[in-house]
């Protein structure tokens, strides 16, 4: 199946900026055009676009992005250094995760005090 920039746009929920802006940065392949020079995108263009923004969403840098693909271009023997880069920056995402839960908690925590539903609180004195 193929799919225009606008179309790519609205199933990914992202900006043709974006998606074009990816593909000058060199993270998406040089996107095939139509005679009317218009990108025609394919599932496989599709699940690259999908993979980055999943990366980035999960605050992996640009330029990590990059390097994992710049690797992946060089061949399968650099499939453990790919792999590297990915559990390495799980390991940080973990890490916010395990924050995020332990600053959801106290939010709780304060929430059921407002709401009267406990009589003490450790953070009785705070906002």
């Amino acid at each position: 199946m193929e799919y225009t920039i606008g179309q790519v746009s609205k199933k990914l929920n992202m900006s043709t900026y974006t998606i074009r802006y990816y593909e000058k940065e060199g993270l998406i392949p040089p996107i095939t055009r139509n005679a009317h020079g218009r990108r025609i995108f394919d599932e496989n263009n599709l699940y690259r676009i999908d993979m980055i923004r999943c990366y980035r969403d999960a605050g992996m840098a640009l330029k990590d992005i990059k390097h994992m693909i710049d690797l992946a271009n060089e061949g399968k023997h650099t499939l453990h250094l790919r792999k590297d880069i990915l559990n390495n920056h799980k390991t940080k995402v973990e890490k916010q995760i395990e924050d995020l839960q332990e600053h959801l908690h106290k939010m709780n925590m304060k929430i059921q005090w407002h709401e009267g539903e406990v009589t003490s609180c450790p953070f009785e004195g705070t906002p």
